[in-house]
């Protein structure tokens, strides 16, 4: 159970049964508490082992201009990207490596009132940054994630930002603000920042740069019965500076780094005092197993209330959500991308919503089957490239026109081998009488993969329309490369196949099956790739 629900219908009831009056600001704080969505641990923590594998396959950490953090950002921005939101990748050309920044907007409420929500991405060279900064950058993904999920009515936008080398300056999140325009700077209204929320030895850090953020997320630490200090050893050291040299208002939270926690600390927060809040501040034991549960998910569920209360607006009327599956595609020119389009009735009765669709390439059609739905109800799009359609990426934007409002959610469509590759097995396998052989692949590619997938078999077989060939893909889904007696009675050689998918993820593990069906044969498999 959420700890601000309890908390906040006990106060309003408590202050019913004892007679005393509900002012207007408990009042609305018994609201929000009771509107913002529990923020799930589980889900954090899973971002914080993938960030973990990542840095273990990239040298130990997730550095700005190292490969631990290009992985980084992959990880992330496809998460947003199939989520709905609008995702930009800046290229930061003052950042080592000219790594990249990402920003992600989610595409409901008043675009010149922005709420920005940011976390530095990159570790120090020394360790993978679980604590410092996996868990600012994974608690701001998941309550994304969840605002995509919840779909409220916004009153205002939101947009996050995850910022490169943070660590050598601050360099990331300074190359983000100095190129806003001066009118772009004017809508940022707050900066919330989240730098190491997960400290082992943890304490309840609210930056006290304005008065008026703070009391937000002090209003919901009081609620459950925590108290805070102000963030002094943060105060100029992450990224909310960036922000703050150029007027933006900033808040955040922290749980502590290399300072030491008093005797008075520990009483209020528990832990040890003469202690750093994290033993393993910049270095390589900073891994999963240097951060608890207890400080993550409180901070998690925090933030959440801060962005409920400061930008999410309230429904007066018939409303209702839209949502894709999937959010993003792949295809070659001339080839079709198949959606799912999800609508719920949020709040009032339910409405006739007409689908149309925008921000198509050149040469492709948009159809919906039905065109219009009543709310709660789905939708079949069919986006329908030509051969004359160019490769590249677009953002293609879904509206739907009710009765009542409007919404719209984003699809992001890829033509051509963009994020297309080759992965190869060089195996040496004999092929057995009535025996199976499973040969895998390890796919690291991003996004779906392209249908048809490209199989490419090089070995011997003295018979090979016995010799039936199947491809499972990484969710278990199994594909028929070759049926039995498609070919002639000839040697294998090297083949390649074109094999139709339907929605698979092209990272994982793919696997070649191969079963002789006939006896007296003889042949081996050496080797085979995939274009995923």
């Amino acid at each position: 159970m959420k700890w601000g629900k309890r908390i906040g219908a006990a106060v309003v009831g408590m202050a019913a049964v004892l007679g005393v009056v509900v002012t207007p600001a408990q009042a609305v704080t018994a609201a929000n508490l009771n509107a913002a969505p529990d923020i799930s641990l589980a889900n954090i923590k899973a971002h914080l082992s993938s960030l973990q594998t990542i840095a273990n396959q990239n040298g130990g950490n997730r550095a700005s201009g190292r490969s631990g953090y290009t992985a980084s950002v992959s990880y992330v921005a496809q998460k947003l990207r199939d989520a709905g939101y609008n995702v930009t990748l800046q290229t930061c050309t003052s950042c080592a490596g000219q790594s990249q920044n990402i920003i992600a907007e989610w595409p409901q409420g008043d675009a010149n009132q922005v709420l920005m929500l940011g976390a530095h991405l990159d570790s120090v060279a020394a360790g993978p940054g679980i604590n410092d900064n996996g868990s600012g950058s994974a608690s701001i993904l998941e309550v994304a994630l969840t605002l995509a999920r919840e779909n409220p009515t916004m009153a205002k936008r939101v947009r996050f930002g995850w910022w490169a080398d943070e660590e050598s300056g601050l360099r990331g999140s300074k190359h983000y603000v100095a190129n806003l325009p001066a009118a772009e700077r004017t809508k940022i209204k707050t900066y919330l920042n989240f730098d190491m929320i997960g400290s082992d030895n943890w304490g309840y850090f609210v930056y006290d740069d304005v008065a008026s953020v703070k009391s937000v997320f002090d209003e919901y630490f009081s609620s459950i019965g925590i108290q805070t200090e102000g963030d002094t050893e943060g105060d100029g050291r992450s990224d909310h500076a960036s922000f703050k040299s150029a007027g933006i208002p900033v808040g955040g939270l922290a749980t502590g780094a290399g300072y030491t926690k008093s005797a008075a600390q520990r009483t209020k927060w528990g832990g040890t005092a003469g202690a750093p809040f994290d033993s393993c501040y910049h270095r390589a034991c900073d891994t999963l197993s240097n951060i608890p549960d207890t400080p993550l998910e409180k901070n998690s569920d925090a933030i959440a209330y801060a962005v409920w209360k400061l930008a999410v607006g309230t429904s007066t009327g018939p409303d209702f959500s839209l949502g894709l599956s999937p959010a993003s595609g792949t295809v070659q020119p001339g080839q079709s991308a198949t959606v799912t389009v999800n609508t719920a009735t949020t709040s009032g009765a339910a409405q006739a919503v007409s689908l149309s669709a925008s921000g198509l390439p050149a040469g492709a059609t948009a159809t919906f089957n039905p065109a219009s739905v009543q709310s709660g109800a789905s939708s079949t799009l069919t986006i329908a490239t030509s051969a004359s359609t160019p490769n590249g990426t677009s953002t293609i934007t879904v509206l739907g026109d009710g009765t009542a409002v409007d919404r719209t959610a984003q699809y992001t469509l890829t033509v051509g081998n963009v994020s297309v590759r080759t992965f190869s097995n060089g195996t040496d396998f004999a092929l057995n009488d009535y025996a199976t052989v499973n040969s895998p692949i390890t796919s690291s590619a991003t996004g779906n993969a392209v249908s048809p997938v490209k199989v490419t078999v090089t070995g011997t077989h003295t018979c090979s329309e016995d010799l039936r060939i199947s491809l499972k893909a990484p969710d278990g889904s199994t594909y028929s490369v070759k049926a039995t007696g498609s070919l002639p009675c000839t040697d294998l050689g090297t083949r390649t196949y074109s094999v139709p998918v339907t929605n698979e993820a092209a990272s994982g593990t793919w696997t070649l099956v191969l079963y002789d069906a006939y006896a007296q044969d003889t042949g081996t498999l050496d080797s085979w790739s995939i274009t995923v």
